[in-house]
């Protein structure tokens, strides 16, 4: 509670002193911070005489109290010694060097914030400017963070510097911007954007370290003009530890995780809730990111999805070092870990691997009878039969698709395609027809009018789907893989009756029907999943397959009227 406190009252403070200090036209109006109006020379000027004067003229009087030599610094390779001097009557700072200075250099001016005029208020920010004695003016850093000789520098702390003008971001390598700790060199990525170069480390800083930045003469401008001297700093890291994750749960590499999980990290001591935030605790499944509300109690934060996890898949969560404690010290770095999640129900899902690309596929005949037919984002393919043995396209059509023959010269390498993709049928075929876990159960005869859980169903001899719809309830998992074995003829009837109709979640794409012989949709059926026939494939006149027609020997058929959708 007193560090929340003393925060508040430091940002009352700030809002005070911004308030204190808003522009007026008048600058004697109180609340007018002190800003330099112009100096001698003026920014960017070239040229300058070697016995010049450098002055800064102020826009309110300053306090003789607040001001001293060091308030005031020119610099080249080295700063510049002289004589200092400030007239309250013109409001102008003089400075005197005391020689000459050096011909074609480029000097760099300071003033330091700490300056305050008559009614207290500071200036708001250090003023920099550059010129030159010679002919061309050349980079100078203006800026750095941390600054020179800061301490409790954070150890996952970015190297930054300012420049007075464009640089090529192309100078900026690792040889030029170099960062030590003694006389080891500390390894990180070098970069440059809007004339700010960044020393990234590869690993955070040691704690209580001093370090000693560099950037190295022959950095250049835009205009092709190099930094003309080294510029270095020291910095010394803070003797406060990173908070750390001590645990997760799930832990990292953790499988058979529920699919209700919440996720959790706990830290080695109490974390600043208001840092822990979605954008702080992330959790994603490959690239895609996972919605949830997270929250934080005691020294544990929680990550509760806003759905059931899927099945079967890897998610990764991350803790990033946005996640700070009470004394704003983040993470050191990114904490990831990884986890997965209990496999789907029924068996593995089987992988069609190259015909899944395709709606149909025959060993010797794609027909389309009479009447308009569509494949939608599907391509059709015959394999080792020809291009002549595909009738009826159109009035068939193929939306987002094509017809691959086997005899087809282009595009080049369609014969290999299709043969490969034969044998991926085949493959899928066999491990479909051989599953074997879970242990399957053995059907028979008509399957209209029930509901069946994931798993697998076999039959020696044939399947109907016939005195009712067949319901495929996933349960709510939408990896739920189906497969039904048969030792002969699959059909269904369709109509007001033989339908196959999808809940809890199952996908058209987890369903695999392997038939020993032949399969028939009837007329107007609504069906869903990957027919795997040995034989052929018959879609009578008005049925809409939600699915693949892939028959290893035979021919499909679509007769009339018939729809097949990519599942």
């Amino acid at each position: 509670m007193k560090i929340k406190l003393l925060a508040l009252r430091m940002v009352l403070v700030a809002l005070v002193v911004v308030t204190a200090c808003q522009k007026d036209t008048f600058n004697e109006d109180p609340g007018v911070c002190p800003e330099v109006i112009s100096t001698t020379p003026f920014n960017g000027a070239t040229a300058v005489p070697l016995d010049q004067v450098i002055s800064a003229t102020f826009n309110t009087p300053l306090d003789p109290l607040s001001i001293n030599a060091s308030v005031f610094k020119l610099e080249a390779a080295a700063a510049v010694a002289g004589n200092f001097t400030y007239n309250p009557l013109t409001k102008s700072m003089r400075f005197v060097p005391d020689s000459l200075l050096a011909e074609n250099t480029t000097y760099r001016g300071t003033i330091s914030s700490s300056i305050r005029d008559l009614k207290g208020n500071l200036m708001q920010q250090d003023y920099v400017w550059t010129f030159s004695t010679g002919d061309v003016l050349s980079p100078m850093i203006t800026c750095s963070d941390p600054v020179y000789d800061a301490t409790n520098v954070v150890v996952t702390k970015i190297i930054k510097v300012c420049f007075s003008m464009p640089m090529q971001a192309a100078s900026f390598t690792n040889d030029k911007f170099v960062l030590r700790q003694g006389n080891n060199l500390v390894s990180g990525t070098v970069s440059y954007e809007n004339e700010v170069a960044f020393f990234t480390p590869d690993v955070q800083l040691l704690n209580s370290t001093l370090y000693t930045a560099t950037i190295r003469a022959g950095v250049m401008s835009m205009s092709g003009h190099p930094l003309q001297f080294d510029y270095s700093w020291n910095f010394t890291t803070t003797a406060v530890l990173a908070p750390l994750v001590q645990s997760t749960d799930p832990a990292d590499q953790a499988t058979g995780v529920a699919r209700n999980k919440v996720i959790t990290a706990t830290f080695s001591r109490t974390m600043d809730p208001l840092t822990i935030l979605p954008t702080t605790f992330l959790l994603r499944a490959g690239s895609t990111a996972v919605s949830g509300v997270v929250s934080y109690s005691g020294n544990t934060a929680s990550f509760t999805p806003d759905s059931l996890l899927q099945s079967g898949t890897t998610y990764t969560a991350t803790i990033t070092t946005g996640a700070m404690d009470l004394s704003g010290i983040p993470l050191d770095q990114d904490y990831v870990w990884e986890f997965n999640t209990m496999a789907p129900l029924g068996p593995p899902v089987i992988d069609l691997a190259g015909v899944a690309r395709f709606g149909i596929i025959a060993g010797v005949g794609v027909s389309n009878q009479a009447g308009f037919s569509v494949i939608n984002n599907l391509d059709v393919g015959i394999y080792p039969g020809f291009r002549s043995s595909v009738v009826g396209f159109p009035p068939a059509v193929i939306n987002n698709g094509a017809i691959y023959c086997a005899d087809d010269l282009i595009p080049v390498g369609t014969n290999a395609m299709l043969q490969q993709a034969k044998l991926d049928l085949v493959a899928a075929y066999n491990l479909a027809a051989g599953a074997s876990s879970p242990a399957p159960q053995t059907v028979s005869g008509d399957l209209g009018g029930t509901t069946l859980a994931p798993g697998i169903y076999t039959s020696t001899s044939s399947l109907l789907i016939q005195s009712g719809d067949l319901t495929l309830d996933a349960q709510g998992d939408q990896n739920a893989v189906w497969i039904f074995q048969m030792g002969s003829t699959f059909t269904t009837v369709g109509g007001a009756g033989g339908n196959v109709i999808l809940s809890g979640g199952a996908q058209a794409k987890n369903i695999f029907w392997q038939t020993g012989s032949s399969a028939t949709l009837g007329d107007f059926t609504i069906f869903y999943g990957n027919v795997l026939a040995l034989q052929s494939i018959t879609m009578n006149s008005g049925a809409v397959a939600t699915g693949r027609m892939l028959a290893r020997n035979g021919a499909v058929v679509m007769t009339s009227g018939n729809t097949i959708n990519k599942p």
